[in-house]
This record gives C-alpha cells, structure tokens and sequence, in this order.
C-alpha cells in the first residue's frame, strides 16, 4: 500500500503540540495556513464559538470525520490536521485521495470543551449521549452536516484514558476501532459489515507499527451515541479511540499513529479494496480490557509505616486544566499483592534505584 511509504515527522503540523488544543489555537493554525482552503463555519456552540469544517478533493466516495466531540480529546485533532498537511503535499497517494474522495472534517465539534478541557459542552452535556434527543447546538451543527454532505464513510475520533490494555496482555490499547452497533443484538448490518472491514485494514497497517497495542472497543449499543445512531441510518460509522503509548502523555506517539490509520483508511477507501479485507476477521482483534494504573508501587511499606507489607500503591493520574496547561493529579488507591493490574510504570520500593527514582517523581510528597 502506498501510505506504508509515508513518514508522519514530514506532515506534523508544527504548530499544535500537548494535550491542550483551544479554539484559538485551532482557528490560529487554519488562518495561517489554510485560509485558501475556504473552511466554512457550520455552525456555532453554546457560548458562541465557531465550528468549522475543511473539505478536501471532490471525488465521489464522501467520508466525513468529527474530532474533539469531547473537548479534552485533542489526540485525534492533531493528527487531523496532520492530515490536511498531507493532502497538500501532492503526492502520489494524496492526489489519488483527492480525486476519489471529498473528505469533510469538523476538526472541533465541541470549542467549548475544548477551551475548558472538558469532557463535556458548556451546558455540561456529553455530546456523544445526544444523538437522539439534539438538545444541544454542536448536536445539531454535526447532524445538519450529516444530513447535506449524505457521506458513505463517517469517522468519529476520540481519545481514550490509560486504563486500557489489549484483551488480558500487558500491551497498552495504544490506538482502539469500534464498529458501532446498530441494535442491541448487535447484529452485522451491510453497513457495520464495511466498518468492520474498514477496521480490519487499519489494524493490519498498524500491526507492523505497534504490534499487539490495538484494541477493540466495547460495543454496547446507545442509540443515543452518535456512532451507533449513523450506523442505524446504514452509514458504515467507526469509533476511533486514541490512547496511551509507553511515556507518551503528550500523545505525540499515538497521534503519528491515528495519522497513519486514517492514510490506511483512505487509501483502502480510494481504491474500492474494502472487499480484500474479512470481516471476521475484525473479531480477531482483542477487546480492551480495564488492566491499566499509570504508576504501581510495589513494598511502600518501606517508605512509610502507614502501609501494611502485601499492600500495592496504584495511582492513576487526573487530568487537570491549570493556568492554561493540562497537569497529572496522582490518584492514589491500594491493591493487595496478587492483583491482576499492570503500571505503564513500575517501582519497588526495596529498590535503591527504584526508590531514588520514586523520590524525584512529583507526586513523592503525596505518598
């Protein structure tokens, strides 16, 4: 395939980097660089804020993508505007997915979110619980564009928290595919059938970058999710979920990772070989299991008589907006040695090194 050729560092937009991405920031990169693209506001959210879109090439498969409906899920927005850097390069593979494919992309459904680093919109309502009842502008903005752009392909992109891991491994769910459900069978419509297939593609390209660290997300149906309300409507619909790569809190790893699916994608779309992939195939995938804390303790009996012997220190990091930067909050729980979690880092505190490190970790005087 050609996107295999494809180096992310040559697209990497610049100008967007971390975990916090604003409206402003947003809006400073689509004026400097693509205002001959004539993006289009769709819409505005409930504090005023314009929505966006960008539409590339003008082929006949139309595949549009939503990014940051929640708004401190900036992983897949970076790597959408990656992207854009790439359909301009005129290369081989962008000039075919130009002419084969109108892309539309909401980069920043949710600028309010965004802006506050919150999960929801600034009535406080999680937008992907909202397709039903469209109580809510960017709701309506997402499906007004739904309804005029009438796409054969929609991506819904989003990130996901460290937690996750691949089936019962200690790999992490570095990047996870969903084909939403379309009924609480979950049955395979045609539509669910090409996500799957869609997925299957993906999974395969980026097995050769990250083995083993792909996950399936769960597909509980929610009609009040927006994925499994456009599969209902028989447009094949995939989740993206961006997680957690070894040491990669500013997601910087995962984004080149997303940015590399959605070449995969594309280019399996562009070409009509949607059919060279099972579908069955898809549930070789393994679903993400809930294994991961982001630091374990081990013997922190050793550092303070508080703690009983057998007892484990996990801490899971809360993501908190402060002055204008997003900083890791340790959450501290204890676990009884035999548990079956994994740290994305480890210490033992009967460890001279171990414990040297620990000590220069912010969250020691917490402990």
């Amino acid at each position: 395939m050609i996107h295999d050729t494809v180096v992310h560092s040559e697209y990497k937009e610049p100008l967007v980097s971390g975990r916090y991405l604003t409206h402003d920031r947003l809006f400073s990169v689509l004026e400097k660089v693509y205002s001959d693209v004539g993006w289009v506001t769709e819409g505005r959210s409930v504090l005023g804020k314009k929505i966006p879109s960008l539409t590339f090439g003008n082929g006949t498969n139309r595949i549009l993508m939503w990014s940051q409906m929640h708004g401190n899920e900036s992983t897949t927005t970076k790597a959408v505007l990656d992207m854009f850097r790439f359909l301009r390069s005129k290369s081989t593979l962008s000039e075919l997915l130009l002419r084969e494919c109108t892309i539309k992309v909401i980069p920043m459904l949710n600028p309010d979110g965004g802006d506050a680093y919150t999960r929801v919109n600034a009535n406080e309502v999680d937008l992907n619980r909202d397709a039903q009842l469209l109580g809510e502008p960017e709701s309506r903005v997402l499906r007004s564009v739904f309804e005029n752009f009438k796409p054969h392909f929609c991506f819904n992109l989003h990130d996901q928290r460290t937690i996750f891991n691949v089936g019962s491994t200690e790999k992490p769910a570095t990047v996870s595919f969903l084909a939403p459900a379309h009924d609480a069978q979950r049955s395979i419509s045609e539509s669910r059938g090409k996500s799957m297939q869609l997925i299957v593609a993906m999974n395969k390209s980026l097995e050769k970058l990250i083995p083993g660290q792909i996950g399936r997300y769960d597909d509980g149906f929610n009609p009040n999710c927006v994925g499994d309300s456009f599969q209902m409507e028989k447009v094949p619909t995939i989740l993206f979920e961006a997680g957690h790569a070894p040491g990669d809190y500013g997601r910087e790893k995962t984004r080149a990772y997303i940015f590399m699916a959605l070449l995969s994608v594309l280019e399996v779309v562009a070409t009509s070989a949607i059919d060279t992939f099972e579908r069955d195939d898809y549930f070789s995938i393994p679903e993400n299991g809930k294994q991961y804390y982001d630091v374990l303790i081990h013997n922190p009996h050793r550092i303070a008589p508080k703690y009983k012997k057998q007892e484990v220190l996990a801490i899971l990091f809360k993501e908190v907006l402060l002055e204008g930067s997003v900083v890791f909050l340790p959450v501290i729980s204890r676990l009884e040695q035999g548990h079956s979690f994994f740290g994305h880092r480890a210490f033992d505190c009967e460890s001279v090194t171990d414990l040297e490190e620990l000590k220069r970790q912010a969250y020691w005087s917490t402990l």
